[in-house]
């Protein structure tokens, strides 16, 4: 019996609202090729950054075309006959008129990971793979992640927020307020700025006077309404833990995995660019800290709620007096599945295919439906 016939129909939404949209359709694309390799019907559902959307011929593949040709309302409607409709409407209608598929919604950043096309599909009661919708949510949430990760007694870097709205009106008072934390907090005032709900070290900048931590709160507050301050950490070593949830409820854990940035700190392009870093699945670690970032990986997968599958990913001082030290850093529920991504090469290492990953998260999905997961 094949794939085909064990399977129900599958639909992968990719693409997007968010600046992570091209990351989407690279790993959306990759699991829409791998399941239809193994025979599985698969809709590929193309949202754009207008928040529009369209299924894409049946058998389709990306190929060589770029990410960028299919994030815009007029790219997209380059790559399908079908009409271009606005998200809700379509989705609700193929949730209606295909409620035994299994969705897949490979979406990352902010109003495509965190939650809300999640709450679509949780509602209509379909099978579908990932974060339930408050999980989604809180993996997004870096303050609400630090703040559980803390309850839990996994070690988190101490943090500021900033909102959009004491900028605006406090600047300078919030700035004298910064400058308490990193001479508390950091050494030499470094700080590293990001955006309190994104991605793929989008909006990131290593601030280490007042100008810099004015202009490293500016860039973060372009990418949402608040920004995230926590001690820059001079090339720490960055590790990575794949979770994979099997059928059964169980969750394993792979690696870790290390990124070796090619610039200051690992940013969006160092993350995606060919070339700019490079990783490692079998990095020079003791059999002690390999079990520790397994548990409390695991600890925080349970304690977040997570579902199907995440990355964490963690920073450990690599020289000073605290050397040797770690932190949980964030969670992706829904991580990469681009060719250079840590998850699936951490998983494919232990040797698991990216097909039978695939496969993998169809299967567990249909389970949790049917066990009310």
């Amino acid at each position: 019996m094949n794939a085909r016939e064990t399977f129900p129909r599958v639909v992968i939404l990719y693409g997007g609202l968010s600046a992570e949209a091209e990351i989407s359709v690279v790993s959306g694309s990759a699991i829409a090729s791998a399941l239809m390799k193994e025979g599985l019907s698969v809709d590929q559902l193309l949202i754009t950054r207008e928040s529009l959307a369209a299924l894409l011929p049946e058998g389709h593949l990306r190929g060589e075309r770029l990410p960028s040709e299919y994030t815009t309302e007029r790219r997209a409607a380059s790559l399908t006959d079908a009409p271009l409709r606005p998200l809700a409407e379509l989705l609700a209608e193929m949730l209606r008129e295909q409620p035994d598929a299994v969705y897949i919604p490979a979406l990352h950043g902010p109003g495509d990971e965190s939650g809300v096309v999640q709450e679509a599909l949780a509602a209509a009661g379909v099978a579908y793979v990932g974060a339930a919708p408050a999980a989604a949510r809180l993996g997004m949430e870096k303050d609400a992640f630090k703040r559980l990760a803390s309850t839990l007694n996994v070690p988190t870097l101490p943090h500021s927020i900033v909102t959009a709205e004491e900028w605006t009106n406090n600047r300078e008072a919030t700035l004298s307020r910064i400058a308490e934390f990193a001479a508390r907090e950091s050494e030499g005032g470094a700080l590293i700025g990001k955006p309190a709900a994104h991605g793929s070290s989008i909006g990131m900048r290593i601030a280490r006077s007042r100008e810099e931590w004015g202009a490293a709160v500016d860039l973060a507050l372009q990418f949402g309404a608040r920004a995230l301050l926590e001690p820059y950490l001079d090339h720490p070593r960055e590790l990575e833990i794949a979770l994979l949830e099997s059928p059964d409820g169980s969750v394993r854990a792979f690696g870790p995995g290390e990124v070796f940035p090619g610039r200051e700190f690992y940013d969006y392009d160092a993350k995606y660019a060919n070339g700019v870093s490079r990783t490692t699945v079998s990095p020079e670690i003791s059999d002690t800290l390999r079990d520790e970032l397994h548990s409390s990986a695991i600890t925080l997968f349970r304690g977040f709620g997570g579902r199907g599958l995440a990355r964490m990913d963690f920073l450990m001082r690599a020289s000073g007096a605290h050397t040797g030290e770690w932190y949980i850093s964030e969670v992706n529920t829904f991580p990469g599945f681009t060719p250079i991504s840590l998850f699936p090469a951490l998983i494919t290492a232990s040797g698991m295919s990216f097909a039978d990953l695939s496969l993998h998260l169809v299967h567990t999905a249909l389970a949790q439906r049917q066990a009310g997961r």
